[in-house]
C-alpha cells in the first residue's frame, strides 16, 4: 500500500494574475454581492487556490448606497459598536447607516465572510467600495461583472 500524501500548494506572487472587477449593486441583495466578491477577493474564481495566500482579484463596488435587503431588513437588521466604555453600547439600524456611511453595510458583509486575521484584513483591502458610481480605478481598466442576483 502506497503512502499518499497530500502537498500543500505554494504559488510564486510573480506567477498570479491579478485581474480588476466592477460590480454594480444597484438593486441587488446586500448578501448576495458580499459572497461574490468575499469569493472574488478571496480567489475561489482561479483553478490554483491556495486558502493560505493572498492570490484573488480585485473588485470595485459601485453604487454601494442603492444596495437592496429583502423584507423588512432596514428596519429591524441592526449593526452594534462599543465605545469601549461601560453602557457604551449602540445599535443602529440599516436605514440609519446607510443614510450616515453608505458603505459600510457592504463592508461589513464583506469583512464578515472573509478569514479573521492577517490575510482577512489584506483580503478585505482588495474590495475597493463606492457609495456612487464614480470611482477613481478606471486607469486599471476594470471588467464588468455581469451576472445575475436576484432579489
Amino acid at each position: 500500500m502506497q503512502n499518499i500524501s497530500m502537498k500543500t500548494l505554494f504559488v510564486k506572487p510573480a506567477l498570479v494574475e491579478r485581474k480588476w472587477f466592477v460590480i454594480d449593486a444597484e438593486g441587488k441583495v446586500l448578501g448576495r454581492v458580499a459572497a461574490r466578491v468575499a469569493s472574488i477577493v478571496r480567489g475561489k474564481t482561479k483553478a490554483m487556490y491556495a486558502p493560505h495566500q493572498e492570490m484573488g482579484d480585485y473588485v470595485v463596488v459601485v453604487n454601494a448606497e442603492k444596495v437592496a435587503v429583502t423584507g423588512r431588513k432596514a428596519q429591524q437588521k441592526l449593526y452594534y459598536r462599543h465605545s469601549g466604555y461601560p453602557g457604551g453600547l449602540k445599535a443602529h439600524n440599516f436605514e440609519t447607516i446607510i443614510a450616515r456611511h453608505p458603505t459600510q453595510p457592504l463592508e461589513n458583509a464583506i469583512k464578515g465572510m472573509l478569514p479573521k486575521g492577517p490575510l482577512g484584513r489584506k483580503l478585505a483591502k482588495n474590495a475597493k467600495i463606492y457609495a456612487g458610481a464614480a470611482h477613481p480605478h478606471a486607469p486599471k481598466t476594470p471588467r464588468r461583472l455581469n451576472y445575475n442576483i436576484m432579489i
